[in-house]
């Protein structure tokens, strides 16, 4: 293959400090700064994986954070998968969402993977994946 993975997300939030804040609690992400990013915008970028970022904007007057459609009703993108380094970050994964009221904890089997849908704090919903053996 000639690509190595997702290198970022582009991500709109009403509130990058408090997503931040989830990421961090969550997933042990790291935060970046916050700088301008064009009038009226503001990007944080925090780290999620070893060479994966979410690029995270906040833009004045955008309401996009607030829209929330069911799976399959959301765009050309409907959600972000991401991967557990391994069957233990899974686990402290899903108990961390649990914990945050993110999730239900429920996990889906879906034969090579098992998976965990969880609602970041401003309603997108994401997945958390670990390949099954």
């Amino acid at each position: 293959m000639l690509l190595n993975g997702v290198n970022h997300i582009a991500w709109i939030s009403k509130d990058a400090d408090r997503l931040g804040r989830f990421c961090e609690q969550v997933f042990d992400a790291v935060i970046g700064p916050t700088r301008p990013h064009a009038p009226g915008e503001t990007m944080t970028v925090i780290d999620i994986g070893p060479a994966t970022q979410l690029n995270v904007l906040v833009i004045d007057g955008n309401t996009e954070a607030d829209r929330q459609a069911p799976m399959w009703g959301r765009g050309r993108i409907d959600h972000v998968g991401l991967a557990a380094a391994s069957a233990a970050a899974f686990e402290i994964i899903r108990s961390r969402l649990v914990e945050a009221g993110a999730s239900d904890g429920r996990v889906n089997d879906f034969g090579g993977a098992l998976s965990i849908f969880f609602r970041d704090p401003d309603g997108l919903e994401g997945e958390v994946l670990i390949r099954k053996p």
